[in-house]
């Protein structure tokens, strides 16, 4: 094979307290997953089936531990919000996962941001076309480092939250996930064949808000500490 251009460097996230990465395949992201959230969102709560939608892998923007990640104010919009969540890395991959083994396919967890162009997600909800602009462009999709789940164990419970300039904005608890992480894998698992490199952004609490150049977000979760991004 001979390419016509260089191919794209891998996009790969560190894994915490290692010199490994976990090269990303996908990325999945799970829409109102909170009920506060998906009533601030004027939706119903009940907990009908989840879906979906996805960013490109190179969305991501890597957030070292002790450093402050920098996510630049994309174009094209003037309500540019944050979404504070727990994101899933798939180890093992599968396909029609079953609830009881899909913790086994979960290599780790981390910290994420999905950063929404929200006024061009709800013009495009409003004529009932697909989000991608509003949910998948560029440095969309803020992460920490990979907790493995040898060393964190299974997350279904623990503070999620978010501050905005110091302001507390986010406040929930991964327990009050509609779908839990082994449910989502295995929904998810129906539809696509799920692979390692495989995110799952699993959704995000109430409190969603927007953001302008110059302010500082500062997010975490129970058991995988926290991280700092600035908008610029």
């Amino acid at each position: 094979m001979n390419p016509v251009f260089p191919p794209p460097a891998v996009v790969a996230v560190p894994i915490a307290g290692t010199d490994l990465v976990f090269p990303v395949h996908r990325i999945y992201c799970v829409g109102r997953n909170y009920a506060a959230h998906a009533r601030e969102m004027g939706a119903d709560p009940t907990r009908e089936p989840p879906f979906f939608f996805c960013k490109p892998a190179d969305a991501i923007v890597n957030v070292a531990p002790g450093t402050i990640g920098a996510f630049p104010y994309p174009s094209e919009t003037k309500n540019c919000h944050y979404e504070m969540e727990l994101v899933v890395a798939i180890g093992k991959g599968g396909r029609d996962i079953a609830p009881e083994q899909a913790l086994d396919h979960v290599y780790g967890y981390a910290l994420g941001l999905d950063m929404t162009r929200r006024d061009l997600q709800t013009r495009m909800k409003e004529s009932g076309k697909p989000w991608d602009i509003g949910k998948g462009f560029d440095h969309a999709a803020p992460i920490g480092p990979i907790h493995r789940a040898a060393d964190v164990g299974h997350l279904a419970k623990g503070a999620i939250w978010l501050e905005l300039n110091g302001t507390p904005k986010q406040k929930g608890d991964l327990s009050d996930l509609i779908w839990s992480v082994a449910d989502t894998v295995a929904y998810l698992s129906k539809f696509f064949a799920l692979v390692p490199g495989d995110l799952i952004y699993t959704g995000t609490p109430e409190g969603v808000g927007a953001v302008v150049k110059g302010d500082r977000m500062r997010g975490g979760i129970d058991g995988l500490g926290e991280f700092t991004v600035d908008v610029v």
